[in-house]
């Protein structure tokens, strides 16, 4: 996943270099300079505005008690936008307008989190972000039974703790006896 990432980081401006080549044989090279650099100021403008709405949006979800996920990976990739718009070329700056308009980022962003985030999150918080939790047993049990790896650790029914074949533990004299009217709080034997 990673190679993929420095791969198309790379041959994006690989391709910006190979268009400006391709470019100068159709245009004066004082037009294409030109373009890139007016390129890059509406593309300044264009996010610091979207910026602005981004940071407004969070506002108004952290005031409502939401988690603002959406709008912090739209603050991601607003930055990644800025600085795609900075560096000079076409397919950079084409880039960069896909991130900032919201119709184009809003596709981008429900990639970025299918692909990306939510699986990041299940890993790091094993499920619990994102509800994707285990609700009996074990991972990895096979039996369905919840005993897992420790079947022959001394719990459940190959173990020490439960003789009688089924799943639950004989505590023998470590029972307690406890009267919760205040009377009878003595160990039984």
């Amino acid at each position: 996943m990673a190679k993929r990432l420095i791969a198309g980081l790379l041959l994006i401006p690989l391709a910006d270099a190979l268009l400006l080549v391709a470019s100068s044989a159709f245009l004066d090279w004082r037009l294409i300079v030109a373009l890139v650099v007016l390129t890059g100021l509406l593309g300044t403008l264009a996010v610091r505005a979207e910026g602005r709405h981004t940071l407004r949006r969070i506002q108004r979800s952290l005031a409502r008690g939401e988690p603002p996920t959406d709008e912090l990976v739209d603050g991601g990739l607003l930055i990644a936008a800025g600085a795609f718009l900075l560096t000079p070329g076409f397919v950079t700056d084409l880039v960069g307008f896909v991130l900032v308009f919201p119709p184009t980022r809003r596709l981008v962003r429900g990639v970025v989190k299918s692909r990306y985030v939510v699986p990041k999150m299940d890993d790091w918080t094993g499920g619990f972000a994102t509800g994707n939790v285990y609700t009996f047993g074990f991972p990895g049990d096979d039996d369905g039974r919840g005993m897992g790896s420790m079947a022959g650790d001394g719990f459940g029914p190959s173990g020490a703790g439960g003789s009688d074949g089924d799943d639950t533990v004989d505590l023998g004299d470590d029972a307690y006896d406890v009267e919760f009217d205040g009377e009878d709080d003595r160990r039984t034997n």
